[in-house]
């Protein structure tokens, strides 16, 4: 299961150089003018997960596959988008087809930069929203009331859209008020039929200056107030550090990170909001071939999970056989598990947990 990521902004605020950064290699064009990225560019970056090395040692492989991220740096919005205005039909059409939106916010001072409409964080982010709104309220206001002789879902599918205008007329995006619907579920289900746009769920990325980065990052509370969301939604950035990161070894990342007072990279951090903000987690296998990590979205069952390594392992799924990551470095793998009875056989009904180390057995 990938996650696909669209990342929007204003032009010049830094999304092909977060891009660049997030891929480890240049891919899209950095450059100071509008419109340098007309074309959508799309990448798989990779997941940190520093629980895959550990597992690798101990079933004595070197081949270790992440969890992964695809990325999609659309162009850069300006106002009047959602009436084509600059590339507006363009970017509009390719957030369509990603699963949440992030959302890059520029915070730096450099006067070499244009600004090209930006003016701040909190103001691009409500001039974005309000072209994302209005284009779905174009999207629908182009759908018709049923009338007598059609089939009862047809008028609870208009209830819902009747219930998306009033939210969209009032400034909001869909996507805050779709759990006060009624049946979120069913209200997820047309706004994905639709297409639109404001029942993405968002990302936010601060990108600020690198002599700032440090201070800023202890602020995500005030942040969150100054944009009015959840802070656990927000990550900050310094897009050209992470792009000084990106050209480094992976031991000289690491020392770097140690200098900058960094736990984690800007990658790093992003990924686990988006794992957070779509209710994703990784369950995990290790063998002699490889270790990896494997993208499921919460509440999946051990048969679907099964089904993400091939589809027809969800068809002849017979059982789990289950064990926490903690449980698994303790005893030192399967046969130290089995020693101590620490493996659990899971069915079908059995619900995946976050880093649960699993083998599968299926049938013909």
């Amino acid at each position: 299961m990938n996650l696909a990521v669209g990342i929007v902004g204003f032009p010049n605020v830094g999304k092909s150089t977060l891009f660049n950064a997030l891929l480890q290699k240049q891919v899209a064009l950095a450059a100071n003018y509008p419109f340098a990225t007309i074309e959508p560019n799309t990448g798989i970056a990779e997941v940190p997960d520093a629980r895959l090395a550990v597992l690798a040692k101990l079933v004595g492989t070197s081949v270790i596959k992440p969890a992964t991220v695809e990325f999609v740096d659309i162009a850069g919005l300006v106002r009047g988008a959602s009436k084509g205005a600059g590339l507006g039909n363009q970017f509009l059409s390719h957030i369509r087809e990603t699963d949440a939106i992030c959302h890059v916010l520029r915070a730096f001072h450099d006067e070499n930069v244009v600004r090209e409409g930006a003016v701040s964080p909190a103001e691009d982010l409500v001039a974005i929203r309000t072209e994302l709104q209005l284009a779905d309220l174009a999207t629908l206001e182009k759908q018709k009331p049923p009338k007598g002789g059609v089939e009862k879902e047809a008028f609870i599918r208009w209830e819902y859209i009747e219930k998306f205008l009033k939210t969209l007329q009032a400034g909001r995006n869909i996507i805050f008020d779709i759990s006060h619907y009624g049946d979120s579920k069913m209200a997820n289900q047309i706004a994905r039929e639709l297409n639109l746009l404001t029942a993405k769920p968002e990302i936010y990325v601060i990108n600020v200056g690198e002599n700032d980065l440090k201070n800023e990052l202890g602020r995500l509370s005030e942040w969150g107030s100054k944009l009015g969301v959840d802070p656990s939604q927000i990550v900050i950035i310094s897009a050209k550090i992470e792009s000084e990161i990106a050209a480094l070894s992976t031991d000289d990342q690491v020392e770097y990170l140690k200098q900058l007072g960094l736990k984690q990279s800007g990658l790093a951090r992003l990924a686990a909001v988006a794992y957070h903000t779509l209710h994703l987690q990784s369950f995990l296998t290790a063998g002699e071939k490889e270790v990896r990590a494997w993208t499921i979205r919460q509440g999946t069952t051990a048969p679907q999970a099964a089904g993400v390594i091939h589809t027809d392992f969800a068809k002849h799924f017979i059982m789990a056989r289950v064990a926490s990551f903690e449980d698994f470095v303790q005893y030192k793998g399967w046969n130290g598990l089995k020693e101590v009875g620490k493996i659990r056989q899971e069915g079908r009904d059995y619900v995946m947990r976050e880093g649960d180390v699993v083998e599968f057995a299926i049938g013909k």
